[in-house]
């Protein structure tokens, strides 16, 4: 260790700079022919400084912590007793996360405040007031850089792999010009803004989606939303009338799973909580049990049946319930599903598919399910007695007929702006792709070469 600081000692500037240097044949990629690489080691000035606040009480600290979340900004910890060692830092360092899958959180410390600013372990400390902290964050977050990270992890597996700092250290790093950075950092940040604007627009579709499906459901059954094709009709509202379930459906729970019904001379697919969610069905993962003399007759699922979640931990998601379309030949339910089939053509299965999953529906089921030990939990009871408002027969046509049309545009739009996003999110990648190889058209063939930045910084 000692021999190599005396060597490092006599280096002319020259030799340093040509240690510095990747040669061209180890370029990970061609530039611009004023950029040079050169490997992370080479420009970064932080000096390793720790610092344990267990030590100093008296002073205030702000700590970045890598976020568990998906977005880019570290948690920030103010005034807290943040107890063991940590890396102090200060603005305008740039911090890398080393740990999978969060390596590609790259944040630039911008702020300067009166606390200490400390780092926790899990990030890598680059600094240089040579080059921009910017078009470093940047280049972090390419995905070229997240990929030469990803490659470079080790550990036992999962969440605990991770980039070590002695070969994160030997990372080549594509240097342009300084006024090149400035105009990278421009137009990157110019174009990300103009992306964030589409997206935040998109996001504001798909956030008020479950609001807009509400609301529509809501008129639906409020007779708002035919309010028009009655006066047109000359049909009064006060045709309709409010009925307990039971009185127009057949509610019956289903057949409890044993060991004696373990699939043998007559294995029949039957229907658990694990296939059933709102308004649709689920069936890649089906299950199997034997059935006896005479279940079949009496569980044997029938087109437009209403099936329903009857127990659950979240009360979000009690009641939560689907139509069985004929989907297989044959299929029984399970007991934790509560079945519901009309007992006439009195009433559309599907109009009361849609009011059981409106607001309205999904609060009745929540309140009837609770219990005294916190969990959720229906019964056939208790699905008897809900309340319906119903619509003559004919009017219940038009308002699934309407509501079909209109949740079905409301799910164009939302899978629409759900698309956007995830182009936007491509294209932004693409932009940094773009941006590092020197191909966003910034690039000015004058600019003093990053070969003398480099001199410079050595």
């Amino acid at each position: 260790m000692v021999r190599g600081k005396k060597k490092e000692e006599v280096l002319t500037p020259e030799e340093k700079l040509r240690q510095a240097l990747v040669p061209e044949s180890e370029w990970p990629y061609k530039v611009p022919r004023n950029w040079q690489w050169t490997r992370i080691e080479c420009i970064n000035r932080y000096d390793s400084g720790s610092i344990d606040p267990s030590k100093e009480p008296a002073l205030m600290y702000e700590l970045y912590s890598v976020p568990s979340s998906s977005d880019d900004y570290p948690e920030v910890l103010a005034g807290q007793d943040i107890g063991s060692t940590k890396q102090e830092v200060e603005k305008g360092d740039v911090l890398l996360c080393k740990i999978n899958p969060r390596i590609n959180r790259v944040w630039k410390v911008s702020q300067h405040t009166e606390n200490k600013l400390l780092a926790s372990s899990e990030w890598i400390i680059i600094r240089n007031e040579n080059i921009l902290a910017d078009y470093l964050m940047y280049c972090f977050r390419s995905p070229y850089f997240r990929d030469y990270m990803l490659s470079n992890v080790s550990g036992v597996g999962g969440s605990l792999m991770r980039a070590q700092p002695k070969f994160v250290k030997s990372y080549p790093l594509p240097i342009p010009p300084l006024p090149e950075q400035r105009r990278i950092v421009d137009r990157i940040e110019s174009l990300f803004a103009k992306l964030d604007e589409a997206k935040e627009k998109a996001q504001l579709v798909v956030d008020g989606f479950e609001d807009r499906k509400a609301a529509i459901l809501h008129k639906a059954f409020t007779g708002k939303l035919t309010e028009g094709w009655r006066k047109e009709n000359k049909i009064p509202f006060s045709d309709w009338c409010t009925d307990v379930l039971e009185k127009r459906f057949e509610i019956v729970g289903g057949i409890q799973k044993k060991p004696g019904r373990t699939p043998n001379n007559n294995p029949v697919p039957y229907i658990t909580v694990a296939n059933v969610y709102r308004n649709h069905l689920d069936l890649t993962d089906l299950r199997f049990f034997e059935l006896f003399e005479g279940e079949l007759e009496r569980y044997q699922l029938q087109y437009a049946d209403i099936l329903i979640v009857e127990g659950n931990g979240s009360g979000n998601e009690i009641g939560r319930c689907a139509m069985w379309k004929d989907e297989l030949p044959v299929c029984v339910h399970q007991n934790h599903i509560i079945r519901i089939r009309r007992k006439d053509k009195s009433v559309l299965p599907e109009y009361v598919l849609y009011f059981l999953n409106s607001s309205k529906g999904k609060c009745i089921m929540k309140d009837r399910a609770k219990t005294t030990s916190g969990l959720y939990n229906l019964s056939t009871g208790k699905i008897k007695t809900i309340p319906v408002p119903f619509a003559p027969i004919e009017e219940q046509r038009v308002i699934v007929q309407i509501l079909d049309k209109a949740l079905y545009k409301e799910q164009q739009a939302k899978d629409s702006a759900e698309q956007v996003i995830a182009q936007i999110d491509t294209m932004k990648k693409s932009i940094l792709a773009h941006a590092f190889r020197g191909e966003l058209g910034t690039n000015d063939p004058s600019d003093e070469s990053a070969e003398e930045l480099l001199k410079r910084i050595m």
